[in-house]
């Protein structure tokens, strides 16, 4: 059983940054996990923003690239997304996943609005 819980979404102004995160709790090895984050808009599909694998090879979706960063701690169970130059586009639900499984988090909505 794994619970995944994100935070560090709110309300940040054109051009802002924020950071996520979200902590996993699992009696599993965190470390053999690859990890994503996703958004989804009301209405429309998840789309994924980011991922980094269990040998930290990252990827991300065409919108993050140069913009967004995601980063794993393992031994703190985390895996984190720093979104910096945020648009308004951006506003979202976020979420984090254990990438191949249907585990994910509750979300954590990040509204970027002047």
């Amino acid at each position: 059983q794994v619970r995944l819980v994100e935070s560090g979404g709110g309300v940040v102004q054109p051009g802002g940054s924020v950071r996520l995160s979200c902590s996993a709790s699992t009696e599993s090895q965190f470390n053999f996990f690859d990890m994503g984050w996703y958004r989804q808009a009301s209405g429309l599909k998840r789309e994924l923003v980011a991922s980094i694998s269990h040998l930290h090879i990252t990827d991300y979706g065409y919108f993050a690239k140069g913009r967004f960063t995601i980063s794993r701690d393992n031994t703190k169970n985390t895996v984190d997304l720093q979104m910096n130059a945020l648009e308004p586009e951006d506003s979202d639900v976020y979420y984090c996943r254990i990438i191949g499984t249907e585990s994910w988090g509750q979300g954590t909505r990040v509204t970027v609005s002047s």
